[in-house]
């Protein structure tokens, strides 16, 4: 299935500085559909390269990153539940910001 996903607010300095990444990612077998929950499983094996705890807190995001699917707020899709489809948008987001 074929993803954009960007990162932002500093997640991308995870990401080999890299902000937008165009992905393909494959259902998990057994599955008939692609879940955040799966998405982010992914995000942590293929693309967050140092500090994955910057970025995930066991199976979800960290309290602090705004997740954006489609620029809807994955609270009101169902978080790691949220089912996601070809060529959506997926944004992550830090709001936590150093001083």
């Amino acid at each position: 299935m074929h993803l954009t996903l960007e990162f932002g607010g500093g997640l991308e300095l995870l990401c080999e500085s890299v902000k937008v990444h165009n992905v393909n990612v494959d259902v998990p077998k057994g599955a008939d559909k692609l879940t955040m929950k799966d998405l982010l499983a992914w995000v942590r094996t293929n693309l967050i390269k140092e500090r994955p705890e910057m970025f995930m807190k066991g199976v979800s995001v960290r309290p602090g990153v705004l997740v954006l699917v489609n620029d809807c707020d994955w609270e009101l899709s169902g978080q790691l539940d949220t089912i996601l489809e070809e060529k959506d948008v997926v944004v992550f987001i830090s709001t936590l910001h150093g001083g």
